[in-house]
């Protein structure tokens, strides 16, 4: 992530050499195996269906308002924990797999991401890496209530536009990313994201920004195909979890620049912010239905997909952490740095705090579930979907498997 000049303070020197060791030679190996065997190992994961999951009392002593969603007094019983890790010392994680998998449509998304790309100019180059991470596939697992590949199109083009961000502006050292000067590159996209309207004098240097700069060409573009699918509401929401994205770039940007290693707790917050959300909120969008602003923004229901938001990244963490520099952050990583033990120790107990995120979404979805409308219960059956396609495409990307260098 961090441009060399800058000498931030590295994971490694943090860990002072009580798990440093554990990223060398074999040992990176043995612990990447380690992770892919967490997301590949579904025998014994939930079920697909949230409502087998999820399944209230049949009898609840509730008051409600007329809108459905007022007070309420529920005995909602958690999930029960999950069995202890099997026999390999492998910890299960508490996330179903796919509701579907189908390459030909997976494949059909993904020669029009990568065709797209090749227009709007991001990824130059590189169009080979950007087909072999197969974004098509993530798209085409984690929104199994449709087969149209024009809608999924328009999803995948909003999800590589992002990782695109993430790359050039934020990670990749090597594609130009640079921390400090994060926050100025994210302002200027946003205004694009959220269209700004400059006075008529300085219009044209903004028009000329989002045409010429191609991570903003990638998101006008991107929005444009979206709006075809959304209502007002849709695209007004997927707008504002890209300015939450944003100010979590800017938070790991500070970290950068200023050489420090943040605490677990201060990780785990700007992780709630930097997540998977805005490709998350199209689950209805993309589906076909819209759930009502009412409801989006309840503040129960918001509390309960974003926590499904976080747990979900955690498999990110679990994943890219043996892909990375030693200069990056990964909940892994902070956790060994603060907990002094080691890294394989920490990719254990970044499961248990996965699946303790995990259990507590199932508890509320069951609540809402019962209280809301028809929709909501279709949207968090959808986000759960997505959850479970998210883990798939995780276990079986390259872009976390079989490439031949470390991303920085």
């Amino acid at each position: 992530m961090s441009p060399r000049s800058l000498t931030p303070v590295s994971a490694a020197d943090a860990l002072s050499g009580f798990a440093a060791d554990a990223l060398s030679g074999f040992a990176a190996d043995a612990l990447s195996g380690f992770a892919a065997a967490i997301l590949a190992a579904t025998g014994r994961a939930p079920s697909a269906e949230l409502s087998q999951v999820a399944a209230g009392p049949t009898a609840l002593d509730r008051l409600t308002d007329s809108t459905g969603l007022g007070r309420s007094a529920f005995r909602i019983p958690r999930s029960p924990m999950l069995p202890p890790p099997t026999d390999d010392g492998v910890p299960e994680l508490f996330c179903p797999g796919p509701v579907r998998d189908d390459p030909a449509l997976g494949e059909t998304v993904n020669d029009g991401i990568v065709e797209w790309a090749g227009q709007v100019g991001i990824y130059p180059g590189q169009l080979d890496r950007l087909r072999a991470y197969n974004f098509g596939r993530l798209i085409m697992l984690t929104h199994p209530a449709t087969n149209d590949p024009d809608r999924l199109l328009a999803a995948a083009k909003c999800v590589v536009a992002e990782w695109a961000t993430d790359d050039y502006v934020v990670d990749e050292v090597s594609l130009g990313a640079d921390p400090a000067v994060v926050g100025s590159r994210l302002a200027k996209l946003h205004a694009v994201v959220d269209p700004a309207r400059l006075p008529a004098r300085y219009a044209p240097q903004l028009d000329a920004y989002r045409r010429d700069e191609p991570i903003a060409t990638a998101f006008r573009s991107a929005m444009e195909h979206l709006a075809r699918y959304t209502t007002v509401a849709q695209l007004g929401r997927f707008q504002h979890q890209l300015g939450i994205l944003f100010l979590a770039w800017n938070q790991e940007a500070d970290w950068h620049v200023n050489g420090r290693t943040p605490p677990v707790w201060e990780y785990l917050v700007q992780r709630h912010l930097n997540n998977f959300l805005p490709p998350m909120v199209l689950v209805d969008a993309v589906a076909g239905y819209e759930l009502s602003p009412d409801e989006f923004f309840d503040p129960r229901v918001r509390r309960a997909y974003t926590t499904a938001a976080l747990a979900n990244v955690l498999l990110n963490d679990i994943h890219s952490g043996t892909c990375e520099s030693d200069t990056d952050f990964n909940l892994p990583r902070v956790i060994s740095i603060e907990e002094g033990c080691s890294l394989r120790d920490a990719v254990t107990r970044t499961v248990e705090i996965h699946n303790e995120l995990m259990h507590a979404f199932v508890a509320d979805a069951a609540t809402l579930s019962l209280i809301g409308s028809p929709n909501l219960r279709r949207f968090l059956a959808d986000i759960w979907a997505w959850l479970g396609g998210s883990r798939e495409w995780h276990a079986t990307t390259s872009r976390y498997h079989g490439e031949a260098t470390t991303r920085s």
